[in-house]
């Protein structure tokens, strides 16, 4: 059932339109601008493959975020487990019959798209999370049945992308969840028998990984033991965002880019190309407009009159500062390289479109932010 049914009726597309938070909006397109600069860096200062689909993704990616902003929270609301379940039959899908590269099968050939399930799910378990506890009592929140449902339904997806072999992902899937079982007021003691579990785990999660992400972890405590090996992206990229100084090199001046020094300097080491470029004072100007964005987020949780719009948005906001943190610490050399893509600059489609969905759904709770659901 649902309370004040009659506002999207009585709200005007022009008065939609006017609530949107046009202070989110220009952090996105800002961000857009910045990562359509790298990608044309990453050519060579000419419009190719990555620089042009990059671009014109961002372009459909950004009118996508748009419409869905005009479909009302409510239907999230209600759509929520679907969702979930149409992500996770698509992660079963790429499993079974996906394409595989760089020995992993992860991705769903759709012509127009390579599509990575396995993104998709980021933003497909917040919003079962945030519909599962939108009606959980917080007295009830610590019950044994609302411990071990919400377990099962972040296992699956886990156990699935770890199968890909895709452990960075799986461990950004969990992060996710975890983060929505904390904000839904999940006991502490739950959350250290989880780690306690893990630690006591840790040996046999070590014998079960694949050969390079042991080497992965063990070129993270001592990159120098195979600089030109193992250890050479991390050496590289700690060179190149050195390298940037206070101002950087310039736009299309990077040497460790132009002269490819850096691998996969478009997905996931992007911003070891941003800051050679622009220096510190450039990734300063980077964070602040992830900071900004961030906020926005949390701000557009806390007007919600529903519990669905707060946990979303408050999951989301939370989830994207995980992601930034973790793929700058890892180009930094302060986390071990697990495949964490930068939101919105990261060249792929998949982690686009799941961001921008995601954005989506935060700027329809500012539209519906009157709207409670009960």
């Amino acid at each position: 059932m649902y309370l004040n049914t009659s506002l999207s009726e009585q709200t005007t597309f022009f008065q939609k339109l006017r609530s949107f938070d046009f202070i989110l909006l220009f952090c996105v397109l800002v961000l857009g601008i910045l990562s359509s600069l790298a990608m044309y860096s990453t050519d060579g200062g000419e419009l190719l493959y990555h620089s042009k689909s990059h671009m014109i993704r961002f372009a459909i990616f950004f009118i996508m975020m748009i419409v869905i902003s005009f479909i009302n929270i409510k239907t999230w609301h209600a759509i929520g487990y679907i969702f979930y379940f149409l992500v996770l039959g698509l992660l079963i899908w790429a499993s079974l019959f996906g394409i595989t590269a760089q020995g992993s099968q992860r991705w769903i050939n759709l012509y127009f798209l390579n599509l990575q399930p396995s993104e998709l799910m980021k933003i497909a378990i917040i919003i079962c999370f945030a519909k599962y506890y939108h009606r959980v009592q917080i007295a009830n929140v610590n019950k044994a049945k609302n411990i071990i449902i919400p377990i099962m339904i972040l296992f699956i997806p886990i156990a699935l992308v770890i199968s890909q072999p895709d452990l960075g992902t799986s461990i950004l899937i969990g992060l996710s969840g975890i983060i929505v079982l904390w904000l839904a007021g999940v006991n502490v003691k739950y959350f250290f028998y989880s780690a306690l579990a893990f630690i006591i785990s840790a040996p046999f999660v070590i014998s079960i990984l694949k050969p390079y992400q042991k080497m992965r972890i063990l070129t993270f405590f001592d990159p120098d033991k195979d600089p030109l090996g193992a250890g050479y992206q991390i050496i590289q990229s700690k060179i190149a965002v050195g390298s940037g100084g206070i101002t950087g090199k310039g736009f299309l001046k990077g040497t460790q880019g132009y002269l490819e020094f850096l691998p996969e300097k478009h997905t996931d080491f992007i911003f070891t190309l941003y800051s050679e470029e622009f220096g510190f004072l450039g990734s300063l100007l980077l964070l602040l407009i992830y900071v900004i964005l961030i906020f926005r987020i949390l701000r557009i949780g806390s007007l919600s009159r529903s519990f669905f719009g707060k946990f979303f948005c408050f999951g989301f906001g939370s989830a994207i500062f995980v992601y930034i943190a973790v793929n700058m610490s890892m180009v930094l050399g302060l986390l071990p390289i697990v495949g964490s893509p930068l939101p919105i600059m990261s060249y792929g489609g998949s982690s686009m479109l799941a961001t921008m969905i995601g954005l989506g759904i935060v700027m329809s709770s500012r539209i519906y932010n009157k709207q409670q659901i009960a």
